[in-house]
């Protein structure tokens, strides 16, 4: 009779067998090293990330806050160092609190993109690291990630050109959120939004356009540091020039003093004199230089008190055939000449 006997692994041999799995370097590699590595990498990454945050904050919150130099107006020809710092205009005070918001604006727009681009280069970073800590071989995939670059700005042309205007643009400020804007083809429009790659923008209608910063040609900013009203008031040939001009910049004066609208004159308004002859009536350009955005309320405001002077002082407006507001010689469509 035989009788089998099979052995059992001492407590020795396994002993054995664990050290020896423990003291194996790839085992230390994988449960120690590469798990060390990664976790200090993405530490390194939170930190990285959250520092290079603050710092951006906290230069859009210094450049928020600081004060901005006032705008030259006029220039001296001669400068020397005074003992107290001269007294600013009215006029540059008023043109300072317009521009402070667009560049308030304007720096917050900077601040995120600039946090979004940090986000982007810390966390390339660490996916980066850690693919070679896990022995991953990185060189291949970066290559391969440049000709896909390639690829993909051969093939998306547009977006690469709409994101390079968007820099630019931010770059050089050359509008900001609560402008308002000519971007051609008719559009014109409050700026709502900026981002790299749309400008979005309401026109006086309330129609809300997106477009692409790339298709942006050409734009004319409305809200730079001032604007210029002009006023086209046209009068009868029948009244006497010298009494239309003069009644015109006594109410063009008395306009603009009005409490509505003084806060947003700059200097002094203009009559530029007889622009425009017709054979019916003639026509007086006013020109008010006042803050950006303020154009179209200062010219009805403007219109409807010179309107009002003119008819209390009895100059007349052009008839659509005739020389004056009543035609020489009628009277209720009747002659008064025996005619």
């Amino acid at each position: 009779m035989i009788i089998a006997v099979t052995s059992t692994p001492s407590t020795t041999d396994l002993t054995a067998d664990v050290s020896s799995w423990w003291d194996n370097p790839a085992t230390r590699d994988w449960l120690i090293d590469k798990p060390v590595s990664i976790a200090v990498t993405i530490l390194v990454a939170l930190i990285g990330h959250w520092l290079l945050r603050k710092l951006i904050n906290r230069a859009v919150a210094r450049g928020v806050k600081s004060p901005m130099a006032p705008p030259k107006l006029i220039k001296p020809p001669f400068s020397r160092a005074q003992d107290t710092p001269p007294e600013i205009p009215e006029e540059a005070r008023i043109m300072r609190r317009s521009r402070e918001k667009r560049r308030q604006s304007r720096i917050r727009t900077l601040g995120a993109v600039g946090r979004s681009a940090a986000a982007i280069f810390v966390w390339t970073w660490a996916v980066l690291a850690v693919l070679t800590t896990l022995g991953v071989n990185v060189a291949p995939l970066i290559a391969s990630a440049g000709v896909a670059g390639v690829a993909l700005g051969f093939g998306a042309q547009s977006l690469v050109k709409d994101f390079l205007s968007g820099i630019f643009m931010l770059v050089e400020d050359q509008y900001g959120v609560g402008d308002t804007i000519d971007v051609g083809e008719g559009i014109i429009g409050e700026v709502e939004d900026i981002s790299l790659r749309v400008t979005t923008l309401r026109d006086i209608d309330g129609t809300l356009w997106y477009i692409r910063n790339g298709e942006i040609l050409r734009v004319g900013n409305l809200s730079g540091d001032f604007s210029i009203v002009r006023v086209q008031i046209p009068v009868g040939l029948s009244n006497d020039t010298e009494k239309a001009w003069s009644v015109i910049e006594t109410s063009l004066r008395e306009a603009v003093r009005q409490p509505e609208v003084r806060d947003y004159v700059l200097g002094d308004p203009e009559v530029k004199g007889i622009t425009d002859f017709q054979p019916d009536y003639l026509s007086f350009r006013v020109v008010i230089k006042t803050l950006p955005g303020y154009q179209a309320k200062i010219q009805r405001h403007v219109y409807a008190r010179i309107m009002a002077d003119m008819q209390r002082e009895g100059v007349t407006t052009p008839y659509p055939n005739g020389i004056g507001g009543l035609r020489t010689g009628f009277h209720d469509g009747k002659s008064t000449d025996g005619a």
